[in-house]
Formats: C-alpha cells, sequence, structure tokens
C-alpha cells in the first residue's frame, strides 16, 4: 500500500494506491472518492460502548470505515478544513490527538480514549482525547500548517493550537501573565506544555476564526 499526502499544505489530502487485500481504516466522511474495487466496512470505532467513549469524550464520530481493496484501487481522504496533514509511524509507541484531528490509520493501529485532565477542558480542549498507540502509520490533520517542537523543559501554546502530543507530554493552562496583560493583552488563557517529549502545532485556531467572523458580522 502506497500513500502519498499531496497538495500540501493548504488544500492537503491523501492518496491510497492499493493492491489486492491491502486494508485502511479512515474516520466516517473521510473519504473523498475511491475505486470500485475497493470495498467498504462501516462498524463501531473499536466496539459499541468504546465508539461511544470517543464520539462524546473523545470528539470522534461512533463509526470508522474499513476499506478492503478486492483488487488494485484507490482512495483520497481528505478533512472539512484547510491545512495540512500528517504521517506518524507508531513503533509500540501511542500519541494523543485534538477532537477531529483524526483522518486515517493502517489496521494495526489502536485507536482508543485517554484522559486529557482539567487543564485541557479548561482550554476548551475537552476532558478526553483521542488516543492512537501501536504499530502502524497515523494520518492526522490540522487547520493550516503543521510544525512540530521538541519539548525539553517548558513552552506556552496559545490554546486551540496544539493538535497532538506524546505521552510523555504534561499540560497546564494558565493565564499568559498577570491579570491585566493577560485580559488586554489579547492572549488570556494559555497552554503551558512540560517536556520530554515532542508536540504537533497547528499554524491556525478554529476560535481565531470565529473571532474573526464576528467582527465583520457585528460591523454589517
Amino acid at each position: 500500500m502506497q500513500v502519498t499526502v499531496r497538495n500540501r499544505p493548504a488544500f492537503a489530502n491523501i492518496h491510497v494506491k492499493m493492491a489486492p487485500g491491502d486494508v485502511i481504516l479512515g474516520e466516517a466522511d473521510a473519504m473523498a472518492s475511491m475505486s470500485p474495487t475497493v470495498q467498504i466496512h462501516a462498524r463501531f470505532n473499536g466496539g459499541f460502548f468504546s465508539a461511544l467513549a470517543k464520539r462524546y469524550f473523545g470528539g470522534e464520530s461512533m463509526f470508522i470505515n474499513e476499506f478492503v481493496a478486492l483488487d488494485e484501487g484507490e482512495i483520497v481522504f481528505t478533512q472539512p478544513l484547510p491545512g495540512d496533514i500528517e504521517c506518524i509511524e507508531l513503533k509500540g509507541t501511542s500519541l494523543f490527538l485534538q477532537p477531529g484531528a483524526f483522518i486515517a490509520c493502517e489496521p494495526t493501529v489502536h485507536l482508543g480514549v485517554g484522559w486529557a485532565g482539567f487543564s485541557s477542558w479548561i482550554g476548551r480542549e475537552g476532558l478526553f482525547r483521542l488516543k492512537v498507540s501501536g504499530q502502524g502509520r497515523v494520518w492526522f490533520g490540522a487547520y493550516g500548517g503543521i510544525f512540530v517542537r521538541e519539548i525539553e523543559d517548558e513552552y506556552v501554546v496559545d490554546t486551540g493550537h496544539l493538535v497532538a502530543y506524546e505521552p510523555t507530554i504534561h499540560i497546564k493552562v494558565g493565564m499568559a501573565g498577570g491579570i491585566f496583560s493577560s485580559f488586554f493583552s489579547g492572549e488570556g488563557l494559555v497552554t503551558r506544555v512540560y517536556g520530554p517529549g515532542r508536540i504537533y502545532l497547528q499554524s491556525r485556531s478554529l476560535s481565531g476564526l470565529a473571532a474573526w467572523t464576528d467582527s465583520f458580522l457585528f460591523m454589517h
């Protein structure tokens, strides 16, 4: 199975070239097009109760699609927002993803739900995150570009920009500075991440888009 991320970074999509017998899992509604030689099976995302947890706690669909190639064929996966797509290969490791970031993975990857903590909830990111673990490749997307930081000690991230992080990373949410600076600088709450570990950031945030859109709506 040959997988290529095309049209990066603004309008990235995943092109999957499949040989007979190849299998790949995709998030519900992620498939944009596919060959008639590829068969699709919808199933619960890890069983009924696990699927419920992923839907209401991890921000993912209850169902996941399994694509099986009966002969040579192709699939194209996309994401709802304009932005880049990253591929990570797990080798007995795991990664936490923000709600809605997951797009596709190989069938050897396990999809679960991990506790994100109250700091994540205060930062409007939810109490739980989707946890991918095991062996195989995972593809996830972001709003805007994706950039990576290796965290040794402490790093500050504006809320809404953290897309994924390794389980060795710890998160705390607090004010950007003092009370005056936090409210009048426009930064408000920020996420403080503590290493060691790797984090993945997106260059745009949905809250920023919403605020920008609202400013035009109220003007008119």
